[in-house]
């Protein structure tokens, strides 16, 4: 297996590259008006449309018929399978965080379903009552003391934070499908995990209520802070004070005003 560095970079490059030119084209919105934990909200809500837009044009349609085709069974043995390689991730950053039962925890997981689970296709791990907790280097960085910093909407790649989105090119770096060489086969297998992961979230669609860009938002942030907290109901002790950079997003918001509104 050859590692792909350089076309990951680049990628990752060009979303972070896309988020700079549009954010430093953005202009000012009042101070009154900005969510405490969002206070690019203009500037997210027209990259939220156009996510919108190319999932209720491309990507919904095609889950759909994915979960329409696809016996139940083997959408969890593929859900299983991806699961499976993403405990190699959350090994390392429980090791970083000081964790090293979740880090056994997720060892053994990797090491049972890879052989008696048959790939990871089934998580035999999970019937022998072996859990462990997902962990990723955003969560890392928010134990290690990195504030969360403001909520960002990254083009093509939905909701973040500051600090997320720092700890993207890591989480990248140890998912085992950077490292298959066969172009055809890495892609294909990318493309069949995001299909299978956002087929898994239509019926969560019916839960939402009101503004969807809101909806969505709030509930990213309270799940991420749940997990770097460890489930401490508490405020993040590292919140988006620890950032004390801005951009003003008024000019931005003629950016997007022909896109359509999301369903």
């Amino acid at each position: 297996m050859v590692v792909k560095q350089t076309g990951i970079v680049t990628r990752l490059l060009a979303v972070l590259a896309a988020v700079a030119m549009l954010a430093g084209c953005a202009g000012r919105v009042a101070e009154e008006e900005r969510h405490p934990d969002d206070p690019w909200e203009g500037f997210n809500r027209r990259v939220f449309t156009f996510n919108e837009a190319i999932d209720r044009t491309v990507l919904k349609p095609v889950a759909r018929g994915y979960r329409n085709v696809t016996p139940q069974p083997v959408q969890t043995g593929v859900g299983n399978f991806f699961s499976n390689l993403g405990e190699i991730r959350t090994t390392l950053n429980s090791l970083l965080q000081g964790k090293p039962a979740n880090a056994g925890l997720a060892t053994s997981r990797f090491l049972i379903n890879s052989t008696v689970g048959i790939v990871g296709l089934w998580d035999f791990a999970t019937h022998m009552g072996i859990t462990a907790e997902e962990e990723d280097f955003g969560q890392t960085l928010g134990a290690w003391g990195v504030g969360e910093g403001p909520y960002l909407v990254l083009p093509l790649l939905g909701p973040s934070t500051v600090r997320d989105t720092s700890g993207l090119p890591l989480d990248m770096y140890t998912y085992p499908l950077t490292y298959v060489e066969d172009d055809k086969v890495r892609y294909g297998l990318t493309a069949l995990r995001i299909v299978d992961a956002r087929a898994g979230f239509l019926d969560q669609e019916e839960l939402i209520r009101g503004d969807r860009y809101v909806f969505i938002r709030d509930a990213y942030l309270q799940r991420r802070r749940f997990e770097v907290s460890d489930g401490d109901q508490g405020d993040d002790p590292f919140a988006s004070d620890d950032f004390d950079f801005e951009f003003d997003d008024a000019d931005f918001d003629d950016a997007f005003d022909n896109a359509e509104p999301a369903d």
